[in-house]
């Protein structure tokens, strides 16, 4: 900087502390009037400046005399949504969702006239036509609406008599539906028949929830065509995707919103989808849908779509009258699918009927699956019984061959074989544990009926439970310590050293210390679970303990004498051929020998190659 900018910088500076003890201090605002009274939404004008007539008629064409006028909102509230049109553009300017809030507790706007524009491209004489700049006319007025009311908003865009462009918006007094109908009358031009109509859709997806990173690995937009895909989904870089398959429907996904539109009729073509990091700290991600909507259906008065502003709620979607809509609540992979479809989502919705506290509703939830998992559990413990009975010859077993596991092995296998007992028999039942725990793994992420929902210290169960937080962050844990995750831990620790207890010491050599393992996992998912919803970590605590009290109870029942009498008694039977064998033994049976042939031939080779 030279001497004269110095001195420039310094005398406006001056100046600008001057006006402050110079200008005289504004006149106090007196506050608005309140009234207990519900008041009608009124009308709002906007004035934006004019296109003088010459500029206009370049731009714009025959459509020259709608660039002048003056932006008029309308507002229709219904039960659940509070909608604003406006003239400019015929567009929805910004929806309200009323029975939702921010995490801030504030109102939370879905679409707003900063982070939501339209455009909507209609091919003209003079080329495309941004429509969207221009003013619309109608007569609708704002109103309220209650359930079962009907109102219509439309808005025209005429070049002459008799030729218009209309956008008609029908809206219920219930739910998060608007019918959007799209209209070319009387206009006939040679343009339009090589071209079709575009609508670009630029959604800005604002923070909801309070977890800025885990909220970025969800957003998306979703699309149908003949399946359900989705662009931008934990992505760290803008990403553009060109469908050549007509797409039925799009929605912008937030966790747990969505903005979405669906095609009644004439499916959208020529659709690019874009997915754009967002520099701006107000939004997530930006995402942008540009469609193409062919003229002469929209001339033959087939220009039928459906907007959706609403939760990401599936009893709400899946009445949603579109393809797989549902399925933009993400309930896991296909496997997993019918699991949370058909069981858990139709349960929890049953409990919800009966149950207001989410905490305890989880509880039953519980109580209820492990009730149902009971017979598997019984099962289990009794083969974790008669392993435990069988320790003993296992151990003598061992003393005879030493380190050697593949004879360890052998000989383990035949004393199975011996008893009738087959050691997949403990796994089966644990392994049909583990698509319920899974399942739920993706369900709780995603139940926004939990959203919100206090229990306990845990001021929302949709997210994480922070009650403590660190003044400094743990890699791969965070800076917050959640309770409920403490909780599971130390519940899995437990169960894991209760289960340790009644299970046979480890006897084949060169195997990992499986008993270590049980206690370093808990300690793994104690750091992956941090950041999980506070339901999630709150179920599988509860979990832990039922399991723990459930294999206490059977223990009560189970005698080890009676098992020890019942294996003999097998070891009789199959010796004498009085039993016939199990088709797991006579598998085993198969390998061993198969095994033993195949050592035999390779020490003699190793033999003859020795002499040679």
């Amino acid at each position: 900087m030279d001497r004269n900018t110095i001195i420039g910088m310094a005398l406006i500076m001056g100046m600008i502390l001057a006006y402050q003890y110079v200008a005289p201090a504004p006149e106090p605002i007196a506050p608005p009037q309140t009234t207990q009274n519900k008041q009608k939404p009124v009308d709002k004008q906007v004035i934006t400046p004019q296109l003088d007539s010459i500029t206009a008629k370049v731009q714009y064409g025959e459509f020259a005399k709608a660039a002048q006028g003056a932006a008029q909102d309308i507002v229709v509230e219904t039960e659940d949504l509070r909608l604003t049109f406006s003239t400019k553009g015929g567009v929805v300017k910004e929806v309200l969702l009323k029975k939702y809030k921010t995490y801030q507790q504030k109102p939370l706007y879905l679409l707003d006239e900063k982070s939501s524009q339209f455009a909507l491209s209609v091919p003209t004489a003079k080329g495309t036509v941004n429509v969207s700049d221009l003013y619309f006319t109608t007569s609708a007025t704002s109103q309220s609406l209650k359930a079962g009311q009907v109102a219509t908003v439309a808005f025209r865009l005429a070049t002459a008599t008799n030729q218009y462009v209309e956008q008609i918006y029908t809206i219920t007094g219930k739910g998060y539906l608007v019918d959007y109908d799209l209209k070319l009358v009387g206009i006939d031009t040679a343009a339009m028949a090589k071209n079709p109509v575009r609508l670009k859709w630029r959604d800005g997806l604002k923070q909801y929830e309070n977890d800025l990173a885990e909220n970025r690995k969800v957003v998306t937009t979703n699309y149908y065509t003949d399946g359900l895909s989705d662009i931008g989904r934990g992505s760290s870089s803008d990403v553009e995707e060109k469908l050549e398959e007509p797409v039925q429907w799009f929605a912008h996904k937030n966790k747990y919103f969505l903005s979405g539109l669906i095609a009644k009729n004439t499916p959208f073509t020529n659709v690019t989808l874009q997915s754009i990091v967002s520099t701006d700290s107000a939004y997530i991600s930006t995402m942008q849908s540009d469609v193409a909507i062919s003229t002469a259906d929209l001339k033959a008065g087939k220009g039928n779509f459906q907007f959706y502003f609403g939760p990401n709620d599936y009893q709400i979607l899946k009445e949603v009258k579109a393809p797989s809509f549902e399925d933009n609540v993400d309930l896991g992979y296909a496997f997993l699918k019918p699991l949370n479809k058909y069981f858990f989502v139709p349960l929890f919705s049953f409990f919800e009927k009966f149950i207001g506290n989410y905490g305890v509703l989880i509880i039953v939830l519980v109580l209820f699956v492990k009730l149902i998992m009971t017979p598997l559990v019984y099962k289990s413990y009794i083969s974790m019984a008669k392993m435990r009975v069988l320790a003993p010859e296992l151990a003598v077993i061992k003393e005879k061959v030493g380190d050697d596991a593949a004879k360890m092995q052998q000989e383990q296998m035949k004393l199975y074989q011996q008893v009738g007992v087959s050691p997949l028999s403990g796994c089966v039942p644990v392994l049909a544990t583990m698509p319920i725990l899974m399942a739920l793994f993706f369900l709780f992420p995603n139940l926004i009926e939990l959203r919100q929902k206090a229990f306990l210290w845990a001021g929302d169960l949709s997210t994480y439970d922070a009650p403590f937080h660190l003044p400094f962050s743990i890699p791969f844990y965070g800076s917050h310590v959640s309770m409920f995750t403490l909780l599971m831990t130390v519940s899995q620790l437990v169960y894991a050293k209760y289960n340790n207890q009644i299970t046979p010491q480890q006897t084949q050599p060169g195997m990992p210390d499986m008993k270590m393992l049980t206690y370093a996992m808990p300690v793994m998912f104690m750091f992956i679970m941090n950041t999980f919803p506070a339901g999630l970590s709150f179920y599988y605590f509860i979990s832990n303990i039922v399991t723990i009290a459930q294999q206490q109870l059977i223990r009560r029942f189970v005698d080890d004498d009676k098992i020890k009498a019942i294996l003999e008694k097998n070891r009789q039977k199959i010796a004498s051929g009085e039993k016939k064998k199990s088709k797991f033994s006579d598998m085993l049976e198969k390998s061993m020998r198969a095994a033993e042939d195949a050592k035999k031939q390779a020490e003699e080779a190793k033999k003859k190659s020795g002499k040679k």
